[in-house]
């Protein structure tokens, strides 16, 4: 856990995010630092950060490194091919057991469609590991290959064929076709987005996406669902599994192409957000997995500062700097990585 604590505080930090969240001008920024081996940089202070707002730098009123009590809504992709969900399904009880005694999850699922099969309940209600059970033990994923009934599958053919066309000229040809399903990955974020932003404001609100990041014929578009995360403090970190773990698949699959959808769009939301996609094969390192994402998400640095007060919706850009003395020294000053969501929508007076 990082030390130092909370600066100019009467109270706990969690008594400071809860007067400062009535004020819709105050910007709350988490801030994962890590140094060069990936491991998360402890020790830090108010005098090592500097945050900045469309480029201006901005004045902070709030720092500490006290850990948060966790709201995550965890999101099931049922659509991965069935080899890749078996895997999955049989970490589900290691997730559990990665959220600590304070922190509240709720679970969805997604393939087609949107369901919760949990609400936001504490990790050590019995309901919440019933719940992962139920999932795990009747959730199946999606069977891959094709179709071998319906329309155009090779057992419906209506007479001796070569190269799908039919020797009998008079017959119609039998072309293979293979359905599209959908993948409503967007609608599911945005609902579980939705139900995190009502939860406690003192709380660390985090979605935990497990999917290979397929996206398609969602209701919601990727923009409208970001700018709610964004508006609402959400962070998204997800466990890339099957396809979205082979490495450059993210690449070969960013253009769109027409009724295929998007290949893999978790990279997109996590690095808006300030979030990390973890990208994994075996069940051990996904199990791993899980615990270093809810380290990361519980043990952050915050900084608070408030904004000016305008009546724009209109995006603006954070920005967040580490100044180390150790860098300076050697003349490194790239030697930490720091994570933070990329910018924010201000929410309207009474929006919160």
């Amino acid at each position: 856990m990082p030390e130092g604590g909370a600066t100019n505080s009467p109270g706990s930090a969690r008594d400071q995010v809860f007067t400062l969240s009535k004020n819709v001008n105050f910007v709350l920024v988490p801030v994962t630092v890590k140094d060069g081996d990936g491991h998360l940089v402890e020790g830090l202070t108010r005098r090592d950060f500097k945050i900045l707002e469309d480029g201006v730098e901005q004045k902070m009123t709030f720092f500490t490194s006290d850990p948060f009590a966790l709201s995550a809504a965890v999101v099931l992709d049922l659509g991965m091919p069935d080899v890749t969900f078996r895997k999955v399904r049989d970490t589900l009880p290691a997730l559990v057991g990665a959220f600590g005694q304070f922190d509240e999850v709720a679970i969805y699922t997604f393939a087609s469609t949107v369901q919760r099969a949990q609400d936001f309940t504490s990790v050590e209600n019995d309901r919440l590991a019933a719940a992962m059970d139920k999932v795990r033990k009747k959730a199946t994923g999606r069977m891959g290959g094709v179709p071998v009934g319906g329309m155009g599958g090779p057992l419906n053919s209506s007479g001796p064929q070569i190269n799908s066309r039919p020797v009998d000229p008079s017959q119609p040809a039998n072309v293979p076709r293979t359905a599209n399903e959908s993948k409503v990955l967007n609608d599911a974020i945005l609902e579980a987005a939705m139900d995190l932003s009502r939860r406690d404001p003192t709380r660390r609100k985090v979605l935990f996406v497990i999917s290979d990041g397929r996206e398609y014929n969602s209701s919601a578009s990727y923009g409208e669902v970001l700018k709610v995360l964004l508006s609402r403090g959400v962070v998204v970190y997800a466990i890339g599994v099957g396809s979205a773990a082979i490495p450059g698949y993210g690449t070969a699959q960013k253009v769109h192409l027409p009724r295929f959808g998007y290949g893999d769009i978790l990279p997109k939301y996590a690095g808006a957000t300030g979030g990390q996609v973890f990208t994994e094969f075996s069940q051990d390192a996904i199990e791993q997995a899980y615990s270093r994402v809810t380290e990361e998400a519980r043990n952050q640095y915050t900084i608070g500062y408030a904004t000016r007060a305008t009546p724009s919706s209109a995006y603006r850009e954070i920005e967040v700097l580490v100044e180390r003395p150790d860098c300076k020294k050697h003349n490194t000053p790239n030697c930490v990585s720091v994570t933070a969501r990329e910018g924010y929508f201000p929410l309207p007076a009474g929006s919160r």
